[in-house]
């Protein structure tokens, strides 16, 4: 994939969208092949949890401690940003970043050695059924796409995203989307 360029890949849950997360014209591209409102947030993806904690050095203990315990997995959590990492990605929020660890499916074991970050979304038109298997991706999004991954049939509910912006103060914590991990599994990992 080139600098500017959009993938399809399979992760633990559905099938996304990637670029990198620092450069506009991908972003800007990936937002355009979707659909979706420039001001709404993506989630930034790291394929090696260690990886995705190093780049967050100033998050809590109590807060890395619980990523630890969720990733790699099917979530993506909302951390507290200060540093205000990779805006594109956070919309209009940029103290807000979204965090996705996939645990990857054997037939695409080797994203694990990718060492840099991507931005993501689902692969489907905005507001779509997201895609399961390959083939339920739009055609259009897969023909404009620079790289397609095919990671064979995945689970096909989108990740579980969990507010843990409160957590390091608090404690709390807030599911914003149903999806792959079910409350009570978050509950158990957060207690």
């Amino acid at each position: 994939m080139h600098v500017g360029g959009v993938a399809v890949f399979p992760a633990d849950t559905v099938y996304g969208l990637a670029c990198e997360p620092d450069t506009l014209d991908a972003v800007r591209r990936l937002y355009a092949l979707k659909g979706r409102p420039p001001d709404r947030p993506a989630a930034v993806m790291f394929f090696d949890p260690a990886l995705a904690l190093a780049s967050l050095p100033e998050l809590g203990p109590r807060t890395a401690a619980a990523c630890e315990r969720l990733l790699p997995g099917g979530v993506t959590l909302l951390l507290p940003n200060p540093a205000r990492r990779w805006p594109l990605a956070c919309g209009p929020e940029p103290e807000t970043l979204g965090l996705r660890v996939p645990a990857l499916p054997a037939a695409v074991g080797a994203l694990a050695e990718v060492r840099w970050p991507v931005l993501q979304s689902s692969a489907n038109a905005t507001g779509a059924t997201d895609a399961g298997r390959l083939q339920d991706i739009p055609e259009r999004l897969r023909a404009a796409a620079d790289l397609v991954l095919d990671g064979g049939e995945l689970p096909g509910t989108p990740s579980t995203v969990i507010d843990l912006r409160d957590y390091e103060a608090a404690g709390t914590w807030t599911i914003v989307r149903s999806g792959a991990v079910p409350p009570e599994r978050v509950a158990m990992l957060l207690a």
